[in-house]
């Protein structure tokens, strides 16, 4: 070890010999040095065991004098006195311990505990008379008397040590005891009286309980009825002495019900629960429930069920009214039971009945108004309304209330700062239905009036639309876009509705209109719209040409071009007039007017010039990858080599960072045209240099490209081969670019 630190271990390889955990606990054990043990001493005659024994006495004699208190030294000397079959010195002993400590259980324990293991049972009798009198709450001493006395036989003793015992009125067990020795003994008599007795003493629900049970097993079933009746008549109909005695009502009602005397076991439940709250009897409640749907009809069972239900909801809604959840839970529960009530064929009373409880329920949710003025917290509250007023519409058929409904629901709300679309929508639904059309019309003219929106838009619109109202729908749609202008959807929906009119010259001009306002929502779906209206609805493709020009000078952007080119590549409807001719011949397929490649193909070498030079990349390839999938299609193999050398390689580019002042190496694409405009001098070399990489490929059967570049792709997420260096790197993108530009210079 060097400064105290634990040596350093040099070789860490296995030893030639393992031993395992069991022989190393092994080996510790054997090491380990024996105890001491005391010499054995031998008493050869008399006189030796008279010296031992004073010898003890005296070490005994002298820990006491020491420790006069101790009641081990005490019970240690009387012990060993009795072990040498000196019992009077024994009981001189424990005598003169009681003496120190009389209230000492432990002794007096150990003392009879001597006096019987030297079966001097007179003795020990006298022992426990003499500690049950010094000590008469201490129920340990009169269990041992007790036992003993019945060990021996003697039942009468035993029966009179009991009684002894019971004057002093113990706990529970104690007369437990008491009665279950008796039972023993088959003395059942005598054990109902000592249940009289311990029912004076303690009148509490479990000990009738206990001796009604009893009654019941020896078969005594008129004397179980009388003790659960006196029972009932002890506690009296006091609400706080009923639920204190739920017990007695309880196993009152079970013992009936073993019995199959089920209506006795009804009325004893109900007598309970209807003198206790139901927040009070939840327990004596579910044993009802149990019963009910053990033994009851259908319709009790069910009405058992509900008002437990009925209990819960009640409880939660005391502890939170604004919770909402729990009102239509409590709401659905109430409709459920009056529909079940109709199904069956219930009474007039009980419908109407079940109908006021569905009511007041719903009065009473709708009461608990949301506290503020923001729309989050009436979200689920206004719902309370909405299905209320269908409930007054659907289940009782009284609309005059469902109307009331509406109109209170509605003047409720503060419409100045938020409101609800779909309450005006369904009030004015309604009214529909009741055949007022100018209510519902007027409903909805005033939220739009009050706090336009959307959704209320949308709503009215579709209510005139379902009924073929379409100079009113337009009305609307003017109205919706003079409140929102910037909404496409709208414009949208209105050019829609007037090509499904088939007035297409107003649709036309909705769609100008629309594209011409300063600011829009989403004005790439209005403008797509548009151009699918004048593709597929009229067929005119120098219009949608038009389009597509106005498009590219407000936004240029690469799906535009994109889409261009396909347009003019594809083909397209006659136009309507030509169309409107040829409807005679239904039978013949319609004819349409085929796209120009050519166009196309100048469409997407604009969009790729102009692309570039607002120095796009991702776009530019994204556009290449259009234009050959275009080719690949429709152009022959030199069209698709063209696009293909117009792709650009993914190159490495070093740089170093100002933050940093470290170099970093980034991904770049690398257009063969760029490369082309920056290095004009060097071009014709590269273009020979590649050409010669191309030509070697091709003997050796390997790969066109040059190391340390890999085409891009539409993903480009593939990283490039490691070069050499950084100057061949350079020297083989040069060498790439040049080849694409060959490429290129070949297809033109």
């Amino acid at each position: 070890m060097q400064d105290g630190r634990a040596p350093r271990i040099r070789n860490r390889a296995p030893a030639a010999f393992q031993i395992t955990a069991e022989q190393l606990l092994r080996e510790a054990q054997e090491r380990q040095e024996p105890t001491f043990r005391a010499p054995k001493q031998r008493v050869e005659d008399f006189e030796e065991l008279h010296e031992y024994r004073g010898r003890k006495r005296k070490e005994f004699e002298e820990r006491i004098r020491r420790t006069r208190g101790s009641i081990k030294e005490w019970t240690q000397y009387a012990n060993w006195e009795a072990s040498q079959n000196e019992f009077d010195r024994s009981r001189s002993v424990f005598e003169r311990a009681l003496d120190v400590d009389p209230r000492s259980v432990q002794l007096w324990l150990s003392y009879t505990e001597m006096e019987l293991k030297s079966r001097n049972v007179q003795h020990a009798r006298n022992l426990f008379d003499r500690a049950v009198t010094l000590l008469p709450r201490v129920d340990q001493l009169w269990y041992k008397y007790v036992y003993l006395e019945e060990l021996l036989q003697n039942v009468p003793g035993a029966r009179q040590v009991f009684e002894r015992w019971m004057k002093w009125e113990p706990d529970d067990k104690a007369w437990q005891a008491y009665i279950k020795m008796e039972e023993r003994y088959n003395e059942l008599d005598r054990a109902s009286v000592i249940y009289e007795r311990w029912i004076a003493v303690r009148p509490e629900p479990r000990v009738w309980v206990k001796w009604a049970k009893f009654e019941e097993e020896r078969e005594k079933l008129d004397k179980a009825r009388e003790v659960f009746q006196t029972a009932l008549q002890f506690f009296g109909d006091e609400e706080e002495q009923i639920e204190k005695a739920q017990a007695v009502f309880n196993a009152f009602a079970k013992m009936e019900t073993r019995l199959k005397e089920y209506e006795r076991a009804r009325v004893i439940y109900k007598f309970a629960l209807e003198r206790l709250p139901r927040s009070k009897s939840a327990t004596l409640y579910a044993a009802y429930t149990k019963f009910e749907k053990q033994h009851g009809a259908r319709s009790i069972l069910e009405s058992t069920v509900l008002g437990k239900r009925r209990i819960q909801y009640e409880d939660e809604v005391a502890h939170d009214g604004r919770n909402y959840d729990v009102w239509f839970d409590y709401v659905r529960l109430e409709e459920g039971a009056l529909r079940t009530l109709r199904e069956e064929g219930g009474t007039k009373e009980e419908e109407d009945a079940a109908l006021e409880r569905v009511r007041d329920v719903y009065e009473r949710a709708v009461a608990h108004v949301p506290p503020g003025q923001e729309k989050r917290h009436w979200r689920r509250y206004i719902f309370l309304w909405l299905d209320y007023a269908l409930f007054e519409e659907i289940e009782t058929k009284d609309y005059e209330r469902a109307r009331q409904v509406y109109r209170t629901a509605l003047n409720l709300v503060p419409h100045k700062q938020f409101t609800f679309s779909k309450l005006w929508i369904m009030a004015a639904r309604f009214e529909v239905r009741q055949l007022d059309l100018p209510s519902a019309r007027k409903l909805l003219g005033s939220g739009i009036g009050m706090c336009p929106k959307e959704a209320l838009f949308k709503g009215y619109i579709q209510l005139e639309m379902d009924l073929r109202e379409f100079d009113r729908v337009r009305t609307l749609y003017e109205k919706y876009l003079e409140y929102d202008p910037t909404n496409s959807g709208a414009w949208i929906k209105y050019a829609e509705l007037e090509t499904a009119l088939e007035d297409f010259a107003r649709a036309e001009a909705i769609f100008e209109l629309g594209v011409a306002q300063p600011s829009l929502s989403m004005p790439e779906i209005l403008w797509k719209a548009y151009i699918d209206f004048e593709v597929d609805e009229q067929g005119d493709r120098e219009k949608t040409r038009s389009l597509y020009e106005r498009l590219i000078s407000l936004s240029g952007h690469h799906k535009v071009w994109i889409s261009y080119a396909e347009f003019e590549g594809s083909s397209i409807p006659l136009p309507r007039a030509q169309r409107e001719e040829e409807e005679e011949d239904e039978d013949a397929e319609p004819r349409v007017v085929a796209g120009e490649p050519t166009l196309a193909r100048q469409v997407f070498e604009r969009g790729y010039k102009n692309l570039k030079s607002k120095g796009l990349k991702a776009e530019r390839v994204a556009l290449l990858e259009a234009w050959k999938a275009y080719e690949e299609a429709n152009g022959t193999e030199a069209d698709v080599a063209k696009v293909q050398g117009m792709m650009p390689i993914v190159g490495r580019k070093q740089h170093v960072d100002k933050e940093t002042g470290q170099v970093v190496e980034d991904w770049e694409l690398v257009f063969a045209d760029d490369e082309r405009e920056a290095n004009p001098t060097s071009f014709k070399f590269l273009q020979m240099a590649h050409a010669w990489k191309n030509s070697q490929a091709k003997k050796t059967g390997g790969s066109g490209l040059l190391s340390g570049f890999t085409a891009a792709t539409s993903e480009r997420t593939g990283a490039p081969a490691q070069g050499s260096s950084r100057d061949a790197q350079m020297r083989e993108r040069r060498e790439d670019d040049s080849g694409s530009d060959v490429a290129s210079s070949d297809g033109e």
